[in-house]
């Protein structure tokens, strides 16, 4: 079994760790039989947030009166005080314990420190003196943020996308976070679906010891993918290195992650989908998405105002109007029988 160390907290975990977005999409009785499994056969952390609906109930209801056997991470995307404790609270209560591993901040637009005019940093400094909170980290999808939460030294971990298909940018981050001893967590290890083989994507996050994935798991058959790699992590191959290179010339580049920052749209574009639905034809089969409920949600980009609010939200700097316009083209041409 691999182990990850998340810098100077001193927690250490199996290099799985349980990414629980998507279990806001099931039952929350199908969503405890996933957590509690997953827990049974070695993943010991579990990722989550105030801002993903009902997942922090699910959770507390599958691990509740065994808190101390494994760890919680959560989120908050409050820039205020007083929206800082009401989430801090809120969280507490629906994950049915008194403190919180690694609390974090959601992705916010700037670097939270002492003295600025948010307070939310002062915050988490006092929920740490009272016990509710043993660690403090961060979330970003943006570069310049997560530099300078490395940078500033007040946080222990910093959670950000990370996968084969990644940038010399991103692989700074990650060599950074060794330097300062500062724990890493990726996100989006399957780049939101984009990479179809779990092993090869394994196999890539083997390479870094200080590097803790979390795999998004809605179903017991993604489950058991990871789990079968507790026991038997892939390891780089000459056949993983090839394929994973064969992926890096067809997706790298200026394509949409479906981090869904760009939302909601005046329009009622689902963006985070559609803006990529080229590369899902090409990575998935094409009846998945070529139903009558997708192909009403793509004619919605005929109803694109151009206000560009999508474009000024995107962290990583995508003329979204355009790229939703050429997935769009690609999309009829699929429909009218044409091979991409």
């Amino acid at each position: 079994m691999v182990t990850v160390t998340l810098g100077t907290t001193g927690i250490t975990v199996n290099k799985n760790g349980f990414g629980a977005l998507p279990i806001q999409r099931i039952s929350k009785e199908s969503a405890v039989y996933l957590l509690r499994k997953a827990y049974e056969n070695g993943i010991t952390l579990f990722d989550t947030a105030r801002f993903y609906t009902d997942s922090e109930e699910k959770i507390g209801e599958a691990f509740k009166g065994m808190r101390d056997k494994l760890y919680i991470t959560t989120k908050t995307a409050a820039v205020t005080p007083d929206a800082f404790w009401k989430d801090l609270e809120k969280s507490l209560h629906d994950l049915q314990t008194d403190y919180i591993d690694i609390y974090q901040f959601h992705n916010p637009a700037f670097c939270p420190k002492p003295g600025d005019e948010s307070g939310v940093y002062e915050c988490m400094l006092e929920a740490k003196k009272q016990g509710k909170i043993r660690h403090i980290g961060i979330t970003n999808h943006r570069l310049s943020v997560a530099h300078e939460a490395i940078e500033s030294g007040l946080y222990e971990t910093l959670q950000f996308p990370f996968c084969y298909l990644s940038t010399e940018k991103e692989l700074e981050l990650v060599e950074k976070c060794r330097q300062k001893n500062m724990g890493f967590i990726a996100m989006k290890a399957l780049s939101g679906g984009l990479i179809t083989n779990s092993a090869a994507a394994y196999a890539y996050m083997s390479q870094f010891d200080n590097v803790l994935p979390i795999w998004g798991v809605q179903r017991e058959k993604e489950l058991d993918e990871f789990l079968s790699y507790v026991k038997n992590p892939p390891v780089m191959t000459d056949e993983i290195s090839a394929l994973i290179e064969a992926d890096r010339a067809a997706l790298q580049g200026e394509f949409c992650r479906g981090c869904g920052y760009c939302m909601p749209c005046p329009a009622g574009i689902e963006i985070n989908n559609c803006a990529r639905m080229s590369l899902l034809l090409r990575r998935s089969p094409s009846e998945l998405q070529l139903t009558p409920e997708v192909q009403e949600k793509m004619k919605k980009i005929e109803n694109c105002l151009h206000c560009n609010k999508c474009k000024s939200k995107c962290p990583y700097g995508l003329d979204t109007p355009a790229l939703l316009q050429k997935n769009y083209e690609d999309y009829k041409e699929v429909l009218a029988g044409k091979p991409l």
